[in-house]
């Protein structure tokens, strides 16, 4: 483990949850604001751990809720810094929020993927690298279909996964199960979560969210690296 890493606070699900809550509160936050800063650090973490001259082709699988629209975002970005990106996006909730995201990928010629062509696919020779957007801090219980049949699919592709705040599948307290998603990075967003602590010694973790006030910071006595720059991304494991 890293000294940086070893400095770094975590969450808990409740805490992420109250965080979350307060800054789209009364700090002012919108929803799709949160999820477009999201989306632009992970873009920037998998531009950086994967670079394009080898990573081109990009795989963004999208769940349903709030982690699935910061993979939306990640997409459009991940495409304007010149990558080749396709969606799997196979349970769409109809909100306008994710509704518009979907409407700008379309708009910039991404190619979603259908379950039969998702089936299908020979994933180690179709893409370098897999962004898993499918589940968040608020995952509970089960995976339910379709995406019980999607994680094995992951699991057993052999290409690199970049996961969103927490490897899908994982208890966001805890360890992933048993032969359960192993991501080769995780994009921690705003602080990373307690099971960021069980990740496999050689992967790369990233915290995004540049966006924490002071007042939260306060609150949960959170301790966080600095950006350097203008970055949206860093690295806090495996420097």
């Amino acid at each position: 483990m890293s000294s940086i890493t070893a400095s770094v606070s975590y969450l808990n699900a409740q805490e992420a949850t109250a965080v979350d809550e307060e800054l789209m509160g009364s700090l002012g936050f919108s929803l799709d604001q949160l999820m477009e800063l999201a989306g632009l650090s992970c873009a920037e973490a998998l531009a950086e751990g994967f670079p394009l001259g080898a990573h081109r082709r990009v795989l963004v699988v999208a769940g349903p809720g709030n982690n699935g629209g910061d993979g939306l975002v990640a997409a459009r970005h991940l495409t304007h810094f010149g990558y080749s990106v396709d969606v799997f996006y196979p349970k769409r909730p109809q909100r306008p929020i994710f509704m518009g995201l979907t409407t700008q990928l379309e708009a910039l010629g991404l190619r979603f993927l259908t379950a039969e062509e998702f089936d299908g696919a020979d994933l180690a020779s179709s893409y370098n690298v897999i962004m898993d957007g499918i589940f968040g801090f608020s995952f509970k219980g089960d995976v339910r279909a379709p995406f019980d049949a999607v994680l094995p699919r992951l699991i057993d592709s052999r290409v690199p996964i970049a996961s969103i705040d927490v490897p899908s599948g994982w208890s966001v307290d805890g360890e992933g199960p048993p032969g359960g998603l192993q991501p080769a990075m995780l994009i921690s967003l705003t602080a990373p979560k307690h099971c960021a602590k069980h990740l496999k010694p050689d992967a790369v973790h990233y915290l995004g969210g540049r966006f924490i006030p002071p007042a939260i910071s306060e609150k949960y006595n959170l301790v966080l690296p600095a950006y350097p720059g203008t970055r949206q991304a860093v690295r806090i494991s495996n420097l």
